[in-house]
């Protein structure tokens, strides 16, 4: 079987998941390195519903009006984001700006470091290196402005989406195509992304789940890097040179795509393969659509709507207000029935955010916090999952 090198097998998820807990918590400790300000919250904690009622905080002085974001790359999913945030922007009266990292962390780095001495009010960063970038975020933090992540910490908002169930709605629906249509035996490739041990547990899932099912084989068991569809492409062709016949290939949608690429031009793909991704990009749910294509199933983690959310609470911060501390991305298994209203969903994120009943679909938020009690903002790996 292909597996990265540098993986290795240990004994069940929930002791990695303490291990890596741990782990994390000593390396953004405040003994970790120098403080220059507040640690915020370090260990483990549960965080109650989010209460909008709260009375209004301090508007943070001296910063910008200006939403800034940090784009890892131009994957569909986090451009999804951008769009999100660019809506939010207008909506709120918001300046915005977006740097493209290019999956160069020291780039981001930069690009963080120089907004926060710009002064903006508002900064959201992705990156493919958390630990690189978490120090120039919690410098801006301690400046004042509102820092939302997607994952990790640190954050005034963290966004996550429960990783465990996520990765277990992909591989329910893997494993129902397996046995109805494949007749109990696949060949199984899976794309992590363990490299990011924060989604660490969307993979546990799937292989907590495939490996209950006797006629499966995972043949291929690799992170690719930069999570990316030119990756995806390269990796499978590699795969494809030991393991010509794949039945079932899971993963992020980007990875994914680019494996039904290299699939196609390789003369591999097949109408009763089962592909399936997490992200729900537009080229993903174009797939799904077709019927016939490889390509079955998405798991909607909508940038869009999370995205004009984010926009919306750092307007809110800097309007002095109480905002979330924490933020459940819930994940969709996109179908036939549903995908219509998906789609004007990711086009019109703002209808979603003003609509509770619509936006309790994608949305589920945790904690408050505000200006004045920014010292308590998250600073270890939450997630809603926790309170399981």
């Amino acid at each position: 079987m292909l597996t990265d090198a540098n993986r290795k097998k240990t004994a069940g998820a929930p002791m990695r998941l303490v291990i890596f807990l741990a782990i994390t918590s000593l390396a953004i400790s405040p003994a970790a390195s120098a403080q220059d300000g507040p640690p915020g919250i370090t260990d483990r904690t549960v965080f109650q519903a989010f209460n909008p009622s709260l009375p209004d905080c301090s508007k943070p002085p001296g910063l910008t009006n200006v939403l800034a974001y940090v784009q890892e790359n131009e994957r569909e999913f986090l451009q999804g984001v951008n769009n999100g945030l660019a809506m939010a922007a207008r909506d709120r009266g918001l300046q915005y700006k977006r740097s493209l990292a290019e999956n160069d962390v020291g780039k981001a780095v930069a690009e963080i470091q120089s907004f926060r001495a710009a002064k903006v009010g508002a900064l959201v960063a992705t990156s493919s290196d958390p630990t690189a970038v978490s120090s120039s975020l919690q410098q801006t933090i301690w400046s004042g402005a509102f820092v939302g992540t997607i994952v990790p910490p640190p954050a005034t908002l963290l966004l996550n989406a429960p990783q465990y169930a996520t990765g277990k709605a992909l591989t329910d629906a893997a494993i129902a195509h397996i046995n109805i249509k494949l007749g109990g035996k696949a060949n199984v490739v899976l794309f992590t992304q363990d490299t990011m041990e924060f989604l660490t547990p969307r993979f546990e899932a799937m292989r907590d789940g495939l490996a209950k099912i006797p006629g499966v084989t995972i043949v291929a068991d690799i992170a690719p890097s930069p999570v990316t569809k030119e990756s995806g492409f390269a990796t499978m062709n590699t795969i494809l040179l030991a393991n010509p016949d794949i039945d079932v290939v899971l993963g992020g949608d980007a990875v994914v795509l680019g494996a039904l690429k290299a699939l196609r031009a390789a003369g591999k793909d097949r109408p009763d393969q089962f592909l399936g991704g997490i992200d729900g990009e537009p080229e993903a749910v174009f797939e799904i659509k077709k019927g016939d294509s490889p390509f079955k199933a998405s798991i909607s983690l909508s940038s869009p709507v999370f995205g004009y959310a984010m926009g919306q609470f750092a307007a809110d911060w800097l309007d002095g207000k109480t905002v979330p501390k924490a933020m459940d991305i819930l994940p969709i298994a996109l179908q036939s029935d549903n995908i219509a209203q998906y789609e004007a969903d990711w086009a019109n994120p703002a209808a979603v955010f003003a609509d509770p009943v619509r936006r309790g679909d994608y949305l589920r938020m945790y904690g408050n916090i505000c200006y004045d009690i920014r010292d308590q903002y998250v600073n270890f790996p939450w997630s809603s999952e926790m309170n399981n």
